[in-house]
């Protein structure tokens, strides 16, 4: 494979309107089809971990194990060191990675989890099989993926359709595939992998504090994240065009009947021996 194969942009970057995102994800909200797999000393690798909350999360439930959170953004680290430390957890380490080729020996992990990172990775077929290769007989590869042509919303919007038209053609020109999660399955038997548990789960974003938060989030991230300069700097929207898809989240986040579903896709393969 090419090295523009193997490298995409991440989309988002991580401005606080990000942030804000990622660390309210939790195990439970974001890793439940996980979880029942877990064994209190499992070795786990976090891939993607962002801000650690996904990560402690995954360390506090094998109290007896270790759990290595990575990267590609070193800068995030921190955060996520940060994350750690305010929980007293002493059996979370953290490092830069990247997805396509890691630094650890055939065998080494129990668990190797992803979640939001096969979107935005150039070659998901080639981390798949670098996952697996770090996974140990009957150990886990688990991954969840968003699914954004499937993602829905009421009241319909105009201004909510341009704004997922453009994020898709902003993410493709970026490397990634923003409609991951119905590809996960097969993705993984292209990698090899023969023992795959296909699920899927959303978020629902409803009640006046969600969709505030929600809406609130996506309206900042559309004008002021490095999503918005890839956007413009990409030829795929002015100025004005984000700002008037900022205000069209706007617009919904403040409906009394405003709802909005997020559908991923998740795949729990073993690893045969």
């Amino acid at each position: 494979m090419s090295e523009a194969r193997e490298t995409a942009v991440y989309t988002h970057g991580h401005h606080e309107s990000v942030l804000r995102s990622h660390t309210w994800r939790t195990a439970a909200n974001s890793a439940a089809y996980l979880l029942g797999s877990l064994k209190p000393h499992m070795r786990i690798l976090d891939i993607g971990c962002g801000p650690g909350t996904i990560t402690a999360d995954l360390a506090e439930l094998v109290p007896d194990g270790q759990v290595t959170g990575v990267d590609h953004a070193p800068g995030i680290l921190d955060r996520a060191r940060a994350t750690a430390a305010e929980r007293g957890l002493t059996n979370v380490t953290f490092a830069v990675a990247d997805v396509h080729a890691l630094d650890f020996p055939d065998d080494t992990f129990c668990v190797v989890h992803a979640h939001q990172v096969l979107q935005h990775v150039g070659d998901p077929v080639r981390a798949l099989r670098e996952m697996r290769r770090v996974t140990r007989p009957n150990g886990f590869i688990a991954v969840r993926d968003s699914d954004y042509a499937a993602m829905t919303w009421y009241p319909a919007s105009t201004g909510m359709d341009d704004w997922l038209d453009l994020y898709r053609r902003v993410a493709r020109a970026n490397g990634g595939e923003p409609d991951a999660g119905r590809r996960l399955k097969s993705w993984a038997l292209e990698a090899g992998l023969t023992d795959v548990t296909a699920t899927s789960s959303t978020w629902t974003f409803a009640t006046a504090e969600e969709r505030a938060w929600w809406s609130g989030l996506w309206a900042e991230r559309t004008v002021a994240s490095d999503y918005a300069e890839r956007a413009t700097e990409g030829g795929h929207a002015t100025g004005e065009r984000l700002r008037a898809v900022s205000e069209a989240w706007r617009e919904w986040g403040a409906r009394e009947d405003g709802w909005f579903s997020v559908l991923h896709g998740e795949i729990l393969c073993r690893k045969q021996v």
